[in-house]
């Protein structure tokens, strides 16, 4: 390797202090661990957490919530918000189809509601033929309201074939709505449909007078009918979730971001 190429790849090392304090100059609100599972780097997520901390930046942890109970503790005690990859809900699909289990992701589930004040959803990615089965989505929906709570935010996505996994056509949209209406049946006041074009599954309505709470389009949000504090203008009932008094207006920008050209503060 040419000493210039080391050189240019050293000055992008994404050390903990460094991602912070290009968070902090690109004025970002949180920084995500995701694609591998964080529990996976789980000491250099929880690193990279702290330094966010000291800055007043927010982590997200994306995971499939497959953890033991000692690292668990330590985690989600530096995290903010979470999105839990709830795969299915049998067995045989985590055993079959990832090589795990069922019970140490539902364990996570329940220690995340009750030992921890950290924000979390949960996504199902729905596979025809494996999950997406209506009795397995009410079994499903049916315990998170009975264990988690009504106002968990349940994403039903969409799968499409890829990699090794090529035998599988894509999720048909009416499946997603579906399952979303399942959840809603059983009591979960935030459902959605997630990796389609689905406005009406996408965004999110006062489960108290069905107001059209924050109106989203893929990634472009349109109405917001939230006050300050997060109530519907509508009937004052308080939406579940954290917000900031306005909306963000980034919709479906990208930035490229090279650690070396941003200088620490």
């Amino acid at each position: 390797m040419s000493k210039s190429r080391e050189m240019d790849i050293l000055a992008d090392q994404a050390d903990p202090e460094t991602i912070a304090h290009a968070a902090q100059q690109l004025g970002c609100r949180s920084v995500a661990y995701t694609y591998n599972d964080p529990v996976i780097f789980h000491e250099y997520a929880i690193d990279v957490a702290q330094a966010c901390q000291q800055l007043g930046i927010k982590s997200v942890a994306v995971t499939a919530g497959y953890i033991c109970k000692e690292p668990r503790t330590e985690f989600f005690k530096y995290m903010d918000a979470v999105n839990v990859d709830l795969k299915a809900f049998s067995e045989d699909f985590y055993h079959r189809l990832t090589g795990g289990h069922l019970q140490p992701v539902l364990e996570t589930l329940l220690y995340l509601q009750q030992e921890t004040q950290v924000w979390f959803e949960l996504t199902t990615l729905l596979i025809p033929g494996e999950n997406d089965s209506e009795p397995e989505i009410e079994a499903m929906t049916q315990w998170v309201v009975e264990n988690l709570g009504p106002h968990i935010p349940m994403h039903f996505t969409a799968f499409h074939p890829d990699w090794k996994m090529l035998n599988k056509p894509p999720t048909p949209s009416p499946t997603l709505t579906m399952a979303r209406q399942i959840a809603l049946k059983n009591g979960i006041r935030y459902a959605y449909t997630g990796n389609v074009h689905d406005k009406t599954g996408a965004s999110t309505y006062c489960h108290q007078c069905g107001q059209l709470l924050i109106g989203r389009d893929w990634h472009l949000l349109s109405e917001w009918n939230l006050t300050s504090t997060g109530q519907c203008k509508q009937c004052g009932t308080p939406c579940a979730g954290l917000f900031e008094a306005q909306p963000g207006q980034w919709g479906a920008k990208r930035l490229p971001v090279r650690l070396r050209d941003l200088k620490r503060v």
